[in-house]
């Protein structure tokens, strides 16, 4: 009896290979202070507060001394590496080499690592004075409330930037010199999109929506990243924290940048070669004044 001519059909592998969706760059590495440094911590700026002019009246008065505030902030490097071994036994079995990809997966990895540090620095408690040691938390009065402009909790709204700008402005930021930031996942996003001053061009002089992506509004530039975190808002809810900062309010500071090594682990059976990338880096405030906390829920 013949075999029907099923039993010869082929199967068709892929020959190429694709990333899963996944953030590979880093967005905000670009949008804040950063600067090289050595040694177990390092203090990226000394800094001055305002101080206040005496008024003179009469003549030939003693003159006094004015105090200057001073602070010192630090930053702390934190190491990250990737470590990816490939059988050499697998690789006989595989149609094409993913060394290459394997490569581009880790660098991913570690520049999204860039945006979490940077991220967690906005709003965690930073190391000041004059060796670090006093903990200073992030000011209560930069916080833009969840439900600011409304009657009850509400995502990323018009309202909520128009507040954040306002905070900026009262402490004497210079919003002409320096662009704001505010930094919004998808349903942030979405959010706007339902603002009738973000879709309608009657509110605008300016192009808000790029291909239906909202970019700048009011001066403020928008970065999309979903790696916000979540956290309890001001009316005991969970919800999204939103930064909204000028780039000389952040600081990421770098120990070294991302290193790469390609190489076999001979000391391993059948010889793996093993993908390695590492990166140290630290992130803090520099000024929480310049610095927004949006609450969206």
């Amino acid at each position: 009896m013949a075999h029907p001519i099923e039993a010869h059909y082929v199967q068709q592998f892929a020959s190429n290979m694709k990333l899963l969706l996944q953030q590979e760059d880093s967005r905000l590495s670009g949008l804040v202070m950063s600067g090289s440094h050595t040694g177990e911590q390092a203090s990226p700026v000394d800094q001055f507060g305002a101080i206040s002019a005496n008024k003179v009246v009469g003549r030939f008065n003693p003159m006094p001394n004015i105090e200057v505030p001073t602070d010192r902030r630090w930053v702390f490097p934190q190491d990250h590496d990737v470590p990816i071994l490939l059988d050499s036994k697998d690789k006989l079995r595989l149609l094409m080499d993913p060394t290459s990809t394997y490569s581009q997966l880790a660098l991913a990895a570690l520049q999204r690592k860039k945006d979490e540090e940077i991220l967690a620095s906005f709003f965690a408690a930073n190391q000041t004075g004059k060796n670090g040691g006093t903990s200073t938390a992030f000011l209560s009065a930069q916080v833009v409330g969840v439900n600011q402009g409304a009657a009850s909790a509400t995502n990323l709204t018009v309202a909520k930037i128009k507040r954040g700008l306002r905070l900026l402005m009262a402490n004497n930021v210079n919003l002409e010199s320096e662009s704001v930031n505010l930094a919004i996942n998808a349903a942030n996003h979405e959010s706007l999109l339902n603002e009738p001053e973000i879709i309608n061009g009657d509110y605008n002089n300016v192009l808000v929506l790029v291909n239906g992506k909202v970019k700048q509004f009011l001066g403020v530039n928008f970065v999309h990243t979903e790696l916000l975190s979540t956290g309890t808002d001001d009316q005991a809810g969970t919800s999204t924290q939103c930064p909204m900062w000028v780039k000389s309010g952040m600081y990421l500071g770098m120990w070294e940048d991302i290193v790469t090594d390609i190489s076999e682990r001979k000391d391993l059976q059948s010889i793996p070669t093993q993908v390695y990338m590492k990166t140290t880096f630290g992130g803090t405030r520099l000024e929480e004044k310049k610095i927004v906390k949006i609450w969206a829920r």
